[in-house]
């Protein structure tokens, strides 16, 4: 990845990181089920528990994002499988998912924060981030 492409991925990794205190995760350009970056900060504990799970194949966040673009909050998605009350109970809440791209090159983000639910604002600012990492990163394929 060139140097500026770089340095403006990571400038908006921390700006993320500044409204999301709990962490985030960003799949970007899924292709073939697999993205070709992966940005996350959720626990380590959590990234083990659902990686290890193979969670990701009832994901009700991954689920969405694959056929819908836009944001919509977690508690608005249905979690047929716990995944999501499994992610609260390792601190996740107040969940926001944003998807963006085509979907033969899907991005698709979460967000917790621990204090309350993201604002209308605070959602469409993170699903500008989104935006912004897809199209940086489509110059790095």
């Amino acid at each position: 990845m060139k140097t500026e492409i770089r340095h403006s991925v990571e400038q908006l990794l921390h700006e993320t990181g500044a409204v999301c205190d709990t962490g985030y995760a960003f799949a970007l350009h899924i292709r073939f089920t697999r993205p070709s970056f992966m940005y996350r900060t959720y626990p380590q504990s959590w990234i083990s528990h659902y990686d290890e799970a193979g969670m990701i194949i009832e994901d009700p966040v991954v689920k969405w994002g694959l056929s819908e673009t836009g944001f919509r909050r977690w508690c608005d998605l249905e979690d047929c499988n716990g995944i999501l009350a499994d992610a609260a109970a390792h601190g996740l809440t107040n969940g926001l998912t944003c998807a963006v791209g085509p979907s033969s090159s899907r991005s698709i983000a979460g967000f917790t924060r621990l204090d309350r639910a993201f604002s209308d604002t605070e959602a469409q600012m993170l699903l500008g981030i989104t935006e912004k990492l897809h199209q940086l990163t489509q110059q790095a394929l």
